[in-house]
Formats: C-alpha cells, sequence, structure tokens
C-alpha cells in the first residue's frame, strides 16, 4: 500500500470514527428519553461561559446605555445645581476669535487662519520651478522642506512675541489648522517627488532604447515597438478616462482641492463621486453645527469648573484623593473626546467629502473592537494613519531599516506633534503627551500579550481602559496646569 492510499485509510478511520460516536451519542439520548424517570437534564454550560458559545447580549447591551445614561444625567443635574447654567455662546465666539474684554478688537486667530494659505501657494510655485528646471532639484526641495518647517513653527513663534493676544481655544484651532497643513504639505511635495524621479527614468528608458537601435536586431525593433505601442495605449486611456498626469497637475484648482479634500495623503488622481447627495449632506451639516455646539457647551459647563476645582487636590498631593479626582475628570474628558470623534470623523470630513464629491470615506475603522493598543492606532484615525505608512513607514523600510525602527519613528512623530498640538496652545512645555504616546508601543505589546493568553475581551479592555485613565488623563494635567495660571481656585 503506497504512502498516499495509508493517508485515504486513515481519513476514512476518523471520519467512520466520528460517525460512530454521533451514533452513540444519538443512540444514548433516545435512551435516555424513553425512561421511565422523565429526565430533562442534558450536557451543557452556563450562558456566560466561554465554552457555551453564546454571543446574544443585547439585552445588558441596552441595560449598559440605559444606566450610562441614568448616570450622566445625574451628573449633569449634580453639576448644574453646584455650578449653575455656565453655557454662554457669546464667549464661544470671543474665545475663537482672540478677543478680549477691555482691549480693541483683535482678531489674530483669523488673521492666521487666513495666512495659511500661503506656504501652500509658495510650494505650488517651487513645485512648478522644479518641474520646468527653472531651478535644480535639490534646491528645490532644500526651499520646500523650510517652507513645510516653517508651516508648522509659525504658530510657536507668533505666540512667543503676541501670547496675551490669542485664546487657549483660538491659538488650538489655529495650531491644528497649520498640523494639517504641515502634513499636506509633505504629502504633496513627496508625491510629486516621486512622480518627477518617474517619469525621469521613463524618458532615460527611451533614450537609452533609442541609442540601443543603432544597429537593431529583428527581436530589439519588435520589443521596442511593442514597449511603445504598450505606453501610447496607457497614455491613450488615461486621456479617455480624464486622468491627469505629471506636471498637469500642477495648478492651484488642484492644490485647492487637495487642502480642502479630507485626506492627507495627496494623489493626481482622487476618485470621486457621481453627484452630491443632498439629504445626507444637510444631515452631516447639521450635525456638524449641534456636535460643535455641544462640545463647547460641555466643556464651559463641565470641564472648565472641574478642573478648577482640582487644583487644590493636586497640590495636596493626597493620593486617595487625587485619583478620586482624576477619575471624575476622565468621564467629562472621555465623553467630549467620543464626541469630538464624531463630529470630526464622521460628521465634518464626509461634510466635506460630499462637498467636494470625494469618494474615499474610509476615514475610521471599528477601532471600538480593537483588540490590542497596536489595532486602535491602525484603526481609528486613518487619513493619519495612511499619511504615517505612506510617507514615513514604507519609505524607512525601502531604505533597509527593520519595521520595528519604522514603528519607532511613526511613533515619536506622532508624540512630537500630540506635545505641539497642547504644549504651543498653553503656552506650557511639558512632557506628558509626548511621553504618554511614547508609551503605546510597550502598551500594545502588553495588550497583545493579553489578547493571546486571556482572550480578545481582556485585549479590548485594556485598550478602553487606556482610552479612559491614560492619554486623557495626561492631557488633563495640561488643563490642570493651565487652570492653576489662569483661574482662581474654588473649594470643593
Amino acid at each position: 500500500m503506497t504512502t498516499e492510499d495509508e493517508d485515504k485509510a486513515l481519513r476514512y478511520r476518523r471520519a467512520q470514527s466520528v460517525t460512530r460516536a454521533e451514533e452513540i451519542s444519538e443512540q444514548e439520548k433516545k435512551v435516555r428519553r424513553s425512561q421511565l424517570d422523565k429526565p430533562i437534564h442534558k450536557p451543557r454550560d452556563s450562558l456566560f461561559s466561554w465554552s457555551s458559545e453564546f454571543t446574544n447580549f443585547t439585552g445588558l447591551v441596552n441595560w449598559g446605555f440605559l444606566m450610562l445614561t441614568i448616570g450622566g444625567v445625574r451628573l449633569g443635574l449634580e453639576n448644574f445645581l453646584k455650578y449653575g447654567f455656565r453655557v454662554n455662546p457669546i464667549e464661544w465666539i470671543i474665545v475663537l476669535t482672540g478677543y478680549h474684554e477691555g482691549d480693541k478688537y483683535q482678531y489674530p486667530s483669523l488673521a492666521l487662519i487666513m495666512f495659511a494659505v500661503v506656504p501652500p501657494v509658495i510650494a505650488l510655485l517651487i513645485e512648478k520651478a522644479i518641474a520646468v528646471d527653472l531651478i535644480p532639484q535639490k534646491i528645490g526641495m532644500s526651499i520646500q522642506i523650510a517652507n513645510i518647517l516653517f508651516v508648522v513653527s509659525l504658530p510657536a513663534i507668533v505666540l512667543h512675541f503676541k501670547g496675551d493676544d490669542f485664546s487657549f481655544v483660538g491659538i488650538t484651532t489655529v495650531c491644528m489648522l497649520y498640523l494639517v497643513i504641515f502634513l499636506k504639505l509633505w504629502s504633496y511635495t513627496q508625491t510629486n517627488y516621486w512622480c518627477r524621479c518617474g517619469t525621469k527614468r521613463k524618458l532615460s528608458k527611451n533614450t537609452l532604447r533609442r541609442q540601443s537601435l543603432s544597429a537593431p536586431t529583428w527581436s530589439q525593433l519588435v520589443n521596442a515597438e511593442q514597449d511603445q505601442s504598450f505606453e501610447d495605449e496607457k497614455n491613450e486611456a488615461a486621456v479617455a478616462v480624464g486622468l491627469v498626469k505629471y506636471p498637469d497637475n500642477l495648478n492651484l484648482k488642484d492644490l485647492f482641492y487637495f487642502l480642502l479634500a479630507p485626506t492627507l495623503c495627496y494623489e493626481l488622481n482622487f476618485p470621486r463621486t457621481a453627484r452630491i447627495r443632498k439629504r445626507f449632506l444637510v444631515k452631516r451639516l447639521l450635525e456638524v453645527v449641534f456636535g460643535l455646539n455641544l462640545v463647547l457647551a460641555l466643556f464651559q459647563q463641565w470641564m472648565i469648573p472641574s478642573v478648577t476645582n482640582s487644583i487644590d487636590t493636586f497640590s495636596t498631593m493626597d493620593p486617595i484623593r487625587i485619583t478620586e479626582r482624576l477619575l471624575k475628570l476622565a468621564v467629562p474628558n472621555h465623553l467630549i473626546w467620543l464626541c469630538f470623534f464624531y463630529l470630526s470623523f464622521h460628521s465634518f470630513l464626509n461634510l466635506m467629502g460630499e462637498l467636494l464629491q470625494f469618494a474615499d470615506r474610509n476615514f475610521y475603522n471599528d477601532w471600538w473592537n480593537a483588540n490590542n493598543i497596536s489595532v486602535f492606532w491602525s484603526t481609528w484615525n486613518m487619513p493619519v494613519h495612511m499619511w504615517a505608512v505612506r510617507h514615513v513607514y514604507i519609505p524607512i523600510t525601502k531604505r533597509g531599516h527593520s519595521k520595528v525602527v519604522a514603528s519607532i519613528v511613526v511613533f515619536f512623530i506622532s508624540a512630537f506633534f500630540h506635545e505641539y498640538l497642547v504644549s504651543v496652545p498653553l503656552q506650557m512645555f511639558r512632557i506628558w503627551a509626548f511621553l504618554g504616546m511614547m508609551a503605546q508601543p510597550p502598551l500594545s505589546v502588553i495588550s497583545r500579550m493579553a489578547e493571546i493568553k486571556l482572550g480578545p475581551r481582556w485585549g479590548n479592555l485594556i485598550v478602553w481602559s487606556s482610552l479612559i485613565l491614560g492619554q486623557p488623563l495626561a492631557i488633563m494635567m495640561y488643563y490642570h496646569d493651565y487652570a492653576l495660571l489662569h483661574f482662581t481656585p474654588a473649594k470643593l
């Protein structure tokens, strides 16, 4: 008997043994049902046991939402009874524009927002100059790097000299806008560099091919003709579907579309939708208006009083009281973070995508189901994740560095800009946000080990715990220091 026949016989015996076991089990069930004592018990697990394979916990989810709603209403009533009604929409306009009572009308935040269009236009002019060989590529790329660094440095420089003219919310908006422009210009410059290098390689290949045909053989002529016909077909197909090729993309219309598009990664031809859905657009617009007012109201009514009242507790360094205060601060912070996530990644980005007929709406994945920290960071903010992979991670690995080194560089850049978005507006340079982000790689290892050894649910619990008690609490420490400098401490 050959080895193949032995394997078939073994599989057949295994199949027979399984079938035989099922027959014995069915016969046993029939015998038990025919007994005179009328048995009702059979082998089965409790529903909460892992081995039960029960998954329908809809009722418990509804109970959880109801309890969260009741707890939120109670906290809201407690806050209202303790602090009164603090929401004042007029103050939102004041802090957004940077106007301060008693001073003349000043709008430094709006001025910087309007100036934000200048660096992208400069980047476009530099790219056009490089494309027509007006300036050498190395010099042009050096100017581009300087222009990109200027974008991210300008808010910090202006704030250093005119810090008293800005409000916290106003300068935070400016820093966020300039950071987005920094990332977009990085992608814009690097993508055009790729296109430019690819175009030069094609031209050099065609030149070499023409030179090699000085004394061609019949096969060389046939291959050259086939290659040329293939290139002609690709160019005709690109023209037929309306695809833009480099350097035809270097114009203001293309640049401003990219600046407004809900993406950080530049392409010459973005996927587009056939039409604008008006009902969908109105829904997203209402969500943006309502969500923005809700976030500002929660911050004004809930966050500021809680942070102000935590000053004495942090000053006394009582561990129990500090833990209680941090847990209390984590609740409004996490609620505002969730509202901000939905407002930014679903409402606002979908609004811009619909207006611009931008077809790629993958702004987030199911990060709430992440079983470890690394999965969370690769799913909750897809525009930043795709930018980091395309413009940092892949270029580093292509240079021969390991994936670990590339991941650490990505987290380092992310940590730097998290620190930038907190320390620059507050004008208090700390390292809590930076350390919080740099702690994510080791925390990813811990959560991955928990997922493997204890199960996916424990990994997911670690993810949620880090969101509720980790980085948000580090940010709250900045808010506490800010309140210590700008608000009068109130007694608990």
